[in-house]
């Protein structure tokens, strides 16, 4: 009998928890290793943080709706709200580790020390993992494959010496890992410094207690709402394969010219001070329900980026003052770092590393390293690093082969190249992944892309709502490894749940003929049969 191959996962966050479940799927024994004292990663509240981690604020609620931001075969609770709240996020880990029993494989208040190839890995593959215990003690053990699962969001990123003077102001200034509650701002002047949807977000909630804050930015941003037409929520309503596969026919300046209209509809973001030179899909859109209400109402103040602090003011590079600031927070975003992996094996620069499809190390005599979690989608991470550790758990087993070096380094420097021709140049924008494409590409990987031919003949109405409807992480789970049964039902169901936490008044409304035909449905159908074989 052979024995089953012994996996380490480093980090027990959301990315963490799937890569414990997804190689119990594969038969592989996996171990996990974290730092701290609980499971949860970023999503679990502290109120001091631990260090060179990312930290949330009390009243933080997740950009990304539920039935997006779900484990593929374990859909959140249909009584949970539509954007739920860290806690109610850290409910969902809970019910996810106990329904697959993850957390007998979670080893707490372990720091893994390094993680080395051993002497024979050219033919094994293996490696040296050295932790240390809460008590202190060191050990090392023999694993035969390694899924790194610490995020993105590990150091911050605080560049003090882009604001000269601020030695001298004599105000408390931190990062906004720092920030947990706007009472500590009460009756102040605050500046916050960076427009991602952090710093909107605590702009917002400080400028209810504070009595000024100004918001700087260096090049403006796009703000984008969480409820979209009609009251649906934004991702799922924007997020198809029908909507994807327009996307990609339409020329991209006209794409963004009428992306950029719809929300100039919303509130001009040119009166707001806040549009940018940049197109709007150049840059990550910040998301904020309520910032042009606190503009309006004149509690937050759009400023250009700062060019200097004194002991009690802060400069603006239009040459405005402000003055008696009381505290200044840089929402000024993370770098990552793995400390206990050699640079031969991921060398970090800027943000920026050789990793072929954000998981593996292309150079890897053995594949037998992934990285779990290293992207930044334009859309929810849990389903993203889910399909990645499915990926990398059929490779660890050797059920799914990754192709020559020269072709992996070929597609890295691919995504590179799109990456500069698309975003604005900085280190925010090094990890961007469109959530369909990436998810179809790893997918398709392994085999676990959804057949929309096949579909079609098989299930008339289920192909229609795949490819019309939300593309919810269900649809992988719809055919080849790792299908669920439960898949398809989930699929058809996944508006049910998303509106049952918000009907919570029984309202009567008098029943209105459908008048939709069925002849355009059938002929919709077979413009997509059409599509998928010519």
């Amino acid at each position: 009998m052979t024995m089953a191959k012994k996996v380490a996962v480093i980090g027990a966050g959301a990315s963490g928890l799937c890569a414990i479940k997804c190689c119990l799927d594969e038969g592989l024994q996996p171990t996990c290793f974290e730092r701290s004292s609980d499971f949860g990663g970023l999503w679990r509240f502290k109120e001091t943080p631990d260090l060179n981690t990312a930290s949330i604020y009390k009243s933080l609620i997740i950009n990304t709706s539920k039935e997006m931001s779900c484990f593929s075969d374990f859909p959140v609770p249909d009584d949970y709200a539509i954007y739920m709240h860290h806690s109610k996020i850290m409910q969902y880990f809970r019910k996810y580790a106990k329904h697959f029993g993850l957390q007998k494989y979670i080893q707490l208040e372990t720091n893994v020390c390094s993680v080395k190839k051993r002497p024979d890995f050219l033919t094994t593959g293996q490696w040296d993992v050295t932790i240390k215990n809460k008590k202190g003690e060191q050990k090392t053990d023999i694993f035969d494959a390694v899924l790194v699962c610490t995020g993105h969001h590990c150091d911050p990123y605080l560049p003090l010496h882009m604001f000269p003077g601020i030695e001298k102001f004599k105000g408390p200034y931190f990062h906004s890992r720092d920030y947990k509650s706007p009472l500590d701002f009460e009756g102040k002047r605050v500046t916050v410094i960076g427009l991602g949807s952090s710093g909107g977000d605590l702009s917002v909630e400080i400028s209810r207690t504070a009595s000024q804050v100004f918001l700087s930015t260096r090049r403006g941003a796009w703000v984008i709402n969480r409820v979209s037409d009609n009251g649906y929520p934004l991702d799922m309503s924007s997020t198809s394969r029908f909507s994807n596969t327009i996307n990609h026919l339409l020329p991209h300046s006209l794409l963004c010219s009428l992306l950029e209209r719809k929300l100039n509809k919303r509130f001009n973001h040119k009166n707001y001070g806040l549009q940018p030179k940049h197109r709007i899909l150049s840059q990550q859109i910040t998301v904020n329900d309520e910032l042009p209400n606190r503009i309006i109402s004149g509690t937050i103040l759009i400023k250009p980026n700062v060019k200097e602090f004194t002991e009690t003011a802060v400069v603006f590079e239009d040459g405005t003052v402000e003055e008696n600031i009381d505290a200044a927070i840089f929402a000024t975003g993370y770098t990552f770092s793995y400390p206990f992996l050699e640079a031969s094996i991921i060398d970090v620069r800027s943000n920026n590393t050789n990793l072929y499809k954000y998981v593996f190390p292309p150079h890897l005599e053995q594949p037998t390293l992934a990285v779990i979690g290293l992207v930044q989608p334009v859309g929810a991470i849990m389903p993203v690093s889910e399909m990645q550790c499915r990926w990398a758990a059929r490779v660890f087993k050797g059920l799914v082969k990754l192709p020559s070096v020269s072709s992996m380094m070929e597609d890295i420097a691919k995504k590179q190249d799109n990456l500069s021709r698309r975003y604005v140049c900085t280190q925010r924008h090094t990890l961007q992944v469109d959530y369909i494409n990436y998810m179809d590409e790893i997918a398709e990987a392994f085999g676990a892309k959804p057949k929309m031919l096949e579909l079609f003949y098989r299930n008339p109405r289920l192909a229609w709502k795949v490819f019309f409807d939300s593309c919810t992480p269900y649809q992988y789970r719809l055919t080849g490894p790792g299908k669920w049964s439960g898949a398809e039902k989930a699929v058809m169901t996944q508006w049910d749940r998303v509106f049952k936490a918000t009907m919570t008044r029984c309202v009567e409304v008098e029943k209105q003929q459908k008048t939709f035909p069925v002849l355009l449905m059938l002929i919709f159908m077979v413009l997509m049969i059409a599509f998928f074989v010519f």
